[in-house]
């Protein structure tokens, strides 16, 4: 899936933050396959259950029925054409998403080969923040960091101060 680009930043970005607002006690729903991440997690005590791969666009089953305290959700919502509803879905309390934000001087991510590696939003941070309130959820944290590359040339510059991914905690009472 990396094919030699392993994201380190970001998965510890990602985990400083989990374990900053999440407790190893809590039980996660982690939306999307099993994944590197999810190892990750696990690996630092934690319980975590993932989706088994359907479409979260229009198949909320697993996750309506999921009893987990937190649900995370890792560079997801980008993928989908309409996540509000998957959102809104959401039994547990407590939310732990991130998002690669929308860079001006890049296009949205399209893999011509796997239909399910493309983003149809890449959101800016208010409209992140938005689609979480209009799904009911009260941020109560939120991080951003930047992602250079080892590569030459104007993007690779700009990504040096331009933030790239979004996390945010945020609540909700059921």
């Amino acid at each position: 899936m990396y094919e030699n680009n392993f994201p380190n930043k970001r998965y510890k970005h990602t985990l400083v933050f989990l374990q900053k607002h999440i407790d190893p006690s809590e039980s996660i729903l982690d939306l999307g396959v099993e994944n590197p991440f999810s190892e990750i997690m696990k690996s630092n005590g934690y319980s975590v259950t993932n989706t088994t791969g359907e479409d979260l666009d229009v198949d909320f089953e697993h996750v309506a029925q999921s009893d987990a305290d937190v649900v995370t959700a890792f560079e997801i919502f980008e993928h989908l054409v309409a996540p509000l509803n998957v959102l809104k879905e959401v039994k547990a309390k407590k939310l732990v998403a991130s998002i690669p934000m929308r860079l001006w001087f890049s296009p949205a991510y399209r893999s011509k080969t796997d239909p399910w590696d493309r983003h149809y939003h890449e959101f800016e941070d208010w409209q992140f923040d938005w689609l979480l309130e209009k799904a009911g959820w009260t941020i109560k944290d939120s991080a951003k960091w930047t992602n250079p590359t080892k590569k030459i040339g104007i993007r690779p510059i700009l990504r040096y101060f331009t933030n790239r991914y979004y996390i945010v905690y945020a609540e909700r009472e059921i």
